[in-house]
């Protein structure tokens, strides 16, 4: 059996991976620390977790404690999400190289090497984990190498003998994911759903509508999201309306955004979760009775009763998603998407427009994020790569 990681060598505190916050919570920006450790540099705290003495668990759980808050490449706190999974992957990758890796004892996370890795990647193949899940699990790696000051430590794909072609990230989508791709009744199943569940169906109003994370549909407090333009601080030369949708609670990377209440559908959408939420003013869409994480749980168990699942009709919430951004493309632009094999009629200016708009609905900040929904971007820069909105289709601004 692994080694389990020796509490008693490290400050009673809070941790690492904190609890579910209630809906409309928000994590404190900083990791508290114990009392012993005031005053004390990362170094400073390390250095009294002597390697080959202290077990190699307790110095991870140490380094989660100082850093899984953070993003590994940007000034900023990561989602509860984010956190949750890096500290389980951790956790479970150092136990498997003691298990399954073929050594002796996990080595402690400062003497990591590239024979651990290549250990990991192996077991990871043989267990036949799909490409995106191996290159999560390198990305973890990586933060934790930033962590511990050793940037570039974790090589590309290749380096431990996968195909780059298969395990190299692409936020170019070449799949249509939403509903009606699949032949789904849209509105018909949600309805159903609704009959079911009103506050699952009220969810999935609004990410039909307005193409709402799942989160942030949950979160969503219709009864005071609602503002005039006028509060937005919006430039006038964007004015959609005279009604706009702030999304605040639940948005990734904690940018809110602001959406034109300017179809029918939206409108809709919004009285229907204030029908859901009428008994308080600040109330949420999602159950009353239960906090974020068990209205999570609820809404996964709804959409699997109904089929939305990729193994049931083939369709997600995700997807849902995705028909609310191709629904905005075509109604910019008057055409299907490039995903759709059209959209070759547009002026290179005319698909930017369209695309960063998209991007901006979804809670993207650069045009790139819509080849995730629409496709490859069609015009090229000059000299023939392709291009468009901000410069490209792939990689940065990953749309999720």
């Amino acid at each position: 059996m692994p080694s389990q990681p020796n509490r008693l060598l490290i400050p009673s505190f809070p941790s690492s991976t904190p609890r579910p916050l209630p809906l409309g919570g928000r994590a404190t920006p900083k990791a508290l620390r114990p009392r012993e450790w005031a005053g004390l540099s990362n170094d400073e705290i390390l250095s009294r977790f002597v390697p080959g003495k202290a077990s190699p668990h307790t110095v991870l759980e140490v380094l989660l404690k100082l850093h899984n808050m953070e993003h590994t490449a940007r000034a900023k706190s990561v989602s509860f999400k984010t956190r949750y999974e890096r500290a389980n992957f951790l956790r479970h990758f150092f136990r498997e190289l003691e298990s399954r890796g073929g050594f002796k004892k996990a080595p402690d996370p400062r003497n990591l090497g590239q024979r651990h890795i290549q250990a990991a990647v192996d077991l990871w193949r043989k267990d036949g984990l799909k490409p995106s899940t191996i290159q999560t699990y390198l990305s973890f790696l990586r933060g934790l190498a930033s962590w511990l000051s050793k940037p570039g430590f974790i090589r590309r794909p290749a380096y431990y003998g996968l195909e780059l072609a298969e395990y190299q990230r692409s936020a170019i989508n070449e799949r249509d994911k939403s509903w009606s791709a699949q032949g789904v009744d849209v509105d018909g199943l949600i309805d159903k759903v609704a009959a079911f569940d009103p506050y699952v169906g009220g969810m999935l109003r609004l990410i039909r509508a307005f193409g709402l994370r799942k989160r942030e549909a949950i979160m969503f407090r219709p009864n005071e999201c609602v503002v005039n333009f006028a509060d937005t601080g919006l430039p006038l030369a964007e004015k959609q309306g005279e009604e706009y949708v702030w999304i605040r609670q639940g948005a990734k990377g904690g940018r809110p955004r602001f959406v034109p209440m300017n179809t029918p559908r939206r409108r809709q959408a919004v009285a229907s979760a204030q029908r859901i939420a009428f008994w308080d003013s600040h109330a949420h869409t999602g159950d009353p009775d239960r906090d974020l994480k068990q209205n999570m749980v609820r809404f996964g168990y709804v959409l699997r009763k109904f089929g939305i699942t990729s193994k049931g009709l083939g369709i997600t919430a995700h997807g849902l998603r995705h028909e609310a951004l191709i629904e905005e493309y075509i109604a910019i632009t008057g055409q299907e998407p490039p995903l759709r094999g059209s959209g070759e009629g547009l002026t290179r200016e005319q698909e930017d427009a369209a695309r960063l708009a998209v991007s901006r609905l979804a809670g993207h900040n650069r045009g790139r994020a819509s080849a995730a929904y629409l496709g490859a971007v069609l015009h090229k820069k000059k000299g023939g790569a392709k291009g468009g909105a901000d410069g490209g289709a792939a990689g940065g601004d990953a749309a999720a």
